[in-house]
C-alpha cells in the first residue's frame, strides 16, 4: 500500500519548512491546518485545547510512553475544529528517513463533527466534516514533516505540494485499493478504521460514538496494537 510520507510532529527548527497548505479543492471539506510553525511540546499548554466543545482523544492506557500536546486548528470565527496529541519519541524535523535516526512516534487527530455549515462571512455554506477529514489531516501531518533522505533542500516544497495533493485524493477515496479495513478499540469498543502504510510511515482514519472522527498516524510503532480513548485529563500531556 502507498501512503502519504513519513511526518514528524512536534518541535520543529527554525529551518525546517512550513506543513503544506490545503489543495484549492480540499478546503470545504478538510478542517484548517494545524498552525505553520509548531511550538515546541516543552512550551505548548492545553489552554487552545480547552477552548474545544468535543472530547479530546488520544491513545489509551496500555502505552506508557511520553505524551505531548501539538496544535489545535480553529475556523475563521475562532471555533476549535480539530487538533492533535502526540506519543512516544517527539522527532525532529529531520528524523530516521534523511538522518537514519530511529524514533518511535504516533499521533491522534481529533476532528469535530461538524454538520453543513455556513462560512464565517454568510456568503457561502461548508461541507460537513467526515473521515475524509480526519483522513486527510493525518497523511498532510504525516507529510508536514518528511524529508526523503536523498532529496534536495530546494526541490523539498515541490515535492511536499505535490505529494500533499495525492493524500487528498487518497482521503477521497477511502473506498480504493490503497485503503485496507483496521478494527481497533476506541473506547474501549472495537471500531473499524480506515487504513494505509508505506515505507514512510502508516495512516488511518475512523470515526468514534462520541461525535468526532479520529485519524491518526506515525512510524516505529505499530497500528495494530493501538487503542484509543477520551483524555480525562490534559495535564497529561502538559
Amino acid at each position: 500500500m502507498e501512503t502519504t510520507s513519513s511526518s514528524r510532529v512536534g518541535a520543529q527548527p527554525a529551518e525546517a519548512p512550513a506543513p503544506a497548505a490545503a489543495p484549492p479543492h480540499a478546503a470545504a471539506q478538510a478542517p484548517p491546518q494545524e498552525a505553520a510553525v509548531p511550538v515546541p511540546a516543552a512550551r505548548r499548554t492545553a489552554e487552545g485545547f480547552l477552548a474545544a466543545d468535543f472530547p479530546w482523544y488520544g491513545l489509551d492506557g496500555a502505552f506508557t510512553g511520553p505524551r505531548w500536546l501539538m496544535q489545535v486548528g480553529t475556523a475563521a470565527d475562532g471555533t476549535v475544529e480539530h487538533g492533535s496529541t502526540g506519543h512516544g519519541d517527539e522527532p525532529s524535523a529531520r528524523g530516521e528517513l534523511a538522518t537514519g535516526e530511529k524514533e518511535r512516534f504516533a499521533v491522534v487527530v481529533t476532528v469535530a463533527s461538524n454538520p453543513l455549515r455556513r462560512s464565517s462571512d454568510g456568503t457561502g455554506v461548508l461541507e460537513a466534516t467526515s473521515v475524509a477529514s480526519a483522513a486527510w489531516l493525518a497523511g498532510s501531518g504525516l507529510l508536514a514533516y518528511s524529508w526523503p533522505g536523498q532529496m534536495d533542500h530546494t526541490l523539498r516544497n515541490d515535492w511536499l505540494d505535490q505529494q500533499t495533493e495525492a493524500a487528498w485524493e487518497l482521503a477521497d477515496d477511502l473506498g480504493g485499493d490503497d485503503w485496507s479495513t483496521l478494527s481497533l478499540p476506541v473506547d474501549g469498543a472495537p471500531t473499524p478504521f480506515h487504513y494505509r502504510e508505506s515505507e514512510f510511515g502508516w495512516v488511518l482514519a475512523g470515526s468514534t460514538g462520541s461525535g468526532v472522527h479520529l485519524g491518526a498516524y506515525g512510524r516505529g510503532m505499530s497500528a495494530y496494537g493501538l487503542g484509543f480513548s477520551v483524555i480525562g485529563d490534559l495535564a497529561a500531556y502538559e
